[in-house]
């Protein structure tokens, strides 16, 4: 397993505004010099957090995958983030993670987020994705699922768990602990990517991306509440010693989780 470079884009995004937002990202992207392997957008970075997605939802060959595709060929360079997408006549609050190759992995978000009724608009996802990847085998997760550590427990030694998010300012400091426990407590890198600005809704969202290493050390620096991209490397080795010498993860509990 070699070390894995990651960008995080920090990012305002346009409500219900698909084509906006690829553009957006797209400027922000073009603007990354270094060569990263993993590139992480927010949670519904083409839309934002809307239970109204009759609009605004797409497919699996939609314009937003297309590009998705697109740009991870161009850049050589995975690339994930959430999105709606319709499937069936149901939808679904699904991120999706796209290979430099052009093949697609995705994972829809088992924890709905009740107090803004999303359970009554998305259906849940009932499987939880692991992503080998570059060596690395990566856990990604939604937003509201960040305070369920035991949907996120690390059984499958997974080395990264990532949550991609719009999680509004008045629980900031929820989110600012329940990352570095996710850390912590599952002995792995922990990144999390949350949005900025105001939504249509009038709630203000204050960033904090971070990455976390496996003693739940924040290495990506101050957070921050103003767009920004974020450029961390994950040290392989770092796992490797803390593990061995450590070795945590050996006294876990085990458990079953009903679907």
């Amino acid at each position: 397993m070699k070390d894995l470079k990651t960008a995080i884009i920090q990012a305002d995004l346009t409500w219900e505004d698909p084509q906006q937002n690829r553009r957006y990202f797209s400027e922000k992207l073009d603007a990354i010099s270094d060569q990263v392997d993993l590139i992480i957008l927010p949670e519904m970075f083409s839309t934002g957090f809307t239970m109204n997605p009759y609009e605004v939802a797409e497919s699996m060959d939609g314009e937003t995958i297309l590009w998705m595709t697109k740009l991870a060929k161009e850049k050589d360079s995975a690339i994930t983030g959430s999105l709606i997408i319709k499937e069936n006549e149901l939808y679904y609050n699904r991120l999706v993670f796209v290979y430099p190759s052009g093949e697609i992995e995705w994972y829809d978000k088992r924890h709905t987020f009740t107090l803004a009724g999303e359970h009554n608009v998305y259906t849940a996802g009932t499987e939880k994705l692991i992503i080998e990847y570059k060596g690395w085998k990566i856990c990604p997760l939604i937003c509201y699922d960040l305070r369920f550590p035991v949907w996120a427990r690390n059984v499958e030694e997974y080395d990264l768990v990532l949550f991609v998010a719009n999680w509004p300012k008045p629980r900031i400091a929820a989110w600012d602990a329940l990352l570095k426990a996710r850390a912590i407590e599952n002995m792995s890198y922990c990144i999390g990517v949350n949005r900025v600005g105001f939504d249509a809704n009038k709630y203000e969202y204050v960033g904090h991306s971070a990455v976390y290493n496996g003693l739940g050390e924040n290495i990506s620096g101050n957070t921050t509440s103003a767009e920004t991209t974020i450029i961390v490397p994950l040290i392989a080795k770092h796992l490797e010693q803390i593990r061995q010498k450590l070795q945590f993860l050996n006294d876990m509990d085990s458990f079953k989780i009903d679907s």
